[in-house]
């Protein structure tokens, strides 16, 4: 079968096509033909190199969220998968393949009339944007910040904070991304900096910040007293050493600030959620929002495309 692996870290181009056999499934595994591989954030910082410190080699397939169709199961696994149009999260990599493993406490149906192209625009993201806005405390009516909003979990955070009667501002890089995330549910559209019109709000009681980077501090100063601020990602690279300093100098307002990853949710809580956003997809209630689908053998392009800054939404690879 043909795989995607990182010849050499640092750059899209390090990316190459390969033959693998055909892997089989071990116990509480299950084997997925890939009809839809979400391209995400992670597999570019990992692509990057900076996280070889953690482990990965040269060899590595990226790719942690495929949908497919079951082909085999391992010992203990119910066979009645085998067949099934199936979302799965591989773990920290694989699913750049035509045939992909995948534990199978990671699977979750697909409806009828989703298709594996919206399950991973929708898959991972939502699970995120919905237990990160959890870990923020944020309740209905409370103004958000998006930093970082034209991403697929940008996206689905403004979508699912605009459910819930909020105020949602995001931060972006163009006048025509904004207008598409106000169409998502955005009410006010900042620029990259934070900086915005002059009826946007100036302090907000959550930020959710998918970018972080080394200009996350100057965010503390648009919190309200007792604001909440959530990483859910790091796309911008890592903050700065001393940004704990820039939280302490506003002591007297009881800021917070958290880091937040769905690996600390119980899997089926996880998959509660899940089954929610594809069920609400399907009937319309969510928006699913794709940039560019592409062969796998282009996931050199894939990569290029999302290091532009200017994707709008998912890539998704297809074998």
């Amino acid at each position: 079968m043909r795989a995607v692996a990182i010849k050499t870290f640092g750059k899209p181009e390090g990316l190459e096509v390969i033959d693998l056999p055909t892997p089989t499934p071990s116990r509480g595994q299950v084997r997925i033909g890939t009809e839809a591989i979400g391209v995400g954030g992670v597999d570019a910082v990992i692509l990057s190199g900076a996280l070889a410190a953690y482990g990965f080699k040269e060899g590595h397939i990226p790719g942690g969220e495929i949908a497919g169709t079951v082909t085999a199961v391992g010992d203990g696994v119910d066979p009645a998968w085998i067949g099934q149009r199936v979302w799965a999260a591989t773990g920290v990599g694989g699913g750049y393949a035509e045939q992909a493993l995948a534990p199978a406490e990671e699977l979750v149906p697909l409806p009828d009339d989703l298709s594996p192209v919206a399950a991973v625009t929708l898959g991972s993201s939502g699970v995120v944007a919905h237990f990160g806005l959890a870990q923020a405390h944020f309740a209905p009516g409370e103004s958000v910040l998006v930093r970082g909003a034209a991403g697929s979990l940008g996206i689905m955070t403004v979508q699912l904070a605009a459910r819930a009667a909020s105020a949602v501002a995001v931060t972006t890089s163009s006048a025509e991304r904004g207008d598409r995330l106000r169409k998502l549910g955005a009410t006010h559209v900042l620029d990259r900096s934070g900086a915005g019109g002059n009826d946007s709000p100036t302090e907000y009681d959550v930020i959710i910040d998918v970018v972080a980077g080394p200009d996350m501090p100057s965010y503390f100063g648009k919190l309200k007293p007792n604001g909440r601020m959530v990483a859910v990602g790091i796309v911008g690279g890592q903050p700065p050493a001393d940004f704990g300093k820039h939280l302490m100098s506003a002591f007297q307002r009881s800021l917070s600030f958290a880091t937040f990853s769905a690996d600390t949710v119980p899997e089926a809580d996880r998959r509660t959620v899940r089954t929610e956003h594809f069920a609400a997809a399907s009937r319309g209630e969510l928006q699913t929002v794709v940039h560019d689908v592409l062969p796998l053998d282009q996931a050199v392009l894939a990569h290029q495309k999302i290091n532009t800054g200017e994707v709008f939404g998912r890539i998704v690879l297809t074998p």
